[in-house]
């Protein structure tokens, strides 16, 4: 028998709520348990029921566990402020980038070369010409499949043309001999 998917709402029916509270607490539980045993991890859950009882389960001593997620959780709000001063420093980063490559696009575009030295010009007219050349190669590969495309094309429709044109030959070769066997058989 197949289950449906059940939707995650509220269960209005307070004993069917109750039901379900309690086999899935006894499941969460046991998963827990299991965990813990198969992965040799350190394992705590706590569930408060809706009439305030506590159920819970703990691996190695519900403290020892929560003394040891409160450790953590203090040693990661003490690296966040380094990790939020490293992402301000990667952002800077990334902003002057993206302006020195806005400043390089427009350049390569012609806009703002009343900044640029001879040398900056001789450099960006090399890039330029080695773009033209990638982009020309380029476009002589497509018209190269393209011309390759369309002369397997007329092969094929020469072919097609050969046929029809030996098939209309046949047809008006057996024309002509009834026809001519018409003519013959009423003299």
């Amino acid at each position: 028998m197949v289950r449906g998917k059940i939707q995650m709402k509220r269960i209005e029916k307070a004993t069917s709520r109750q039901v379900t509270f309690s086999k899935r607490r006894n499941g969460l539980l046991k998963k827990a348990y299991e965990l813990s045993i198969l992965c040799e991890s350190e394992v705590a859950v706590i569930i408060f029921s809706q009439k305030g009882r506590i159920y819970d389960f703990s691996s190695s001593g519900m403290e020892k566990t929560i003394d040891r997620y409160s450790e953590h959780k203090k040693e990661v709000v003490a690296n966040q402020p380094e990790t939020e001063e490293h992402m301000q420093d990667d952002i800077a980063n990334m902003v002057k980038e993206i302006e020195i490559i806005e400043v390089s696009q427009r350049k390569l575009l012609g806009e703002d070369l009343g900044s640029c030295s001879v040398d900056e010009l001789v450099n960006i007219d090399s890039q330029l010409e080695r773009s033209l050349c990638n982009i020309r190669a380029r476009k002589a590969e497509l018209y190269k499949e393209r011309i390759e495309q369309l002369k397997a094309k007329e092969k094929l429709l020469l072919e097609e043309n050969e046929r029809l044109c030996l098939k209309e030959h046949e047809s008006h070769k057996t024309l002509l001999i009834l026809v001519s066997c018409k003519s013959h058989g009423r003299h």
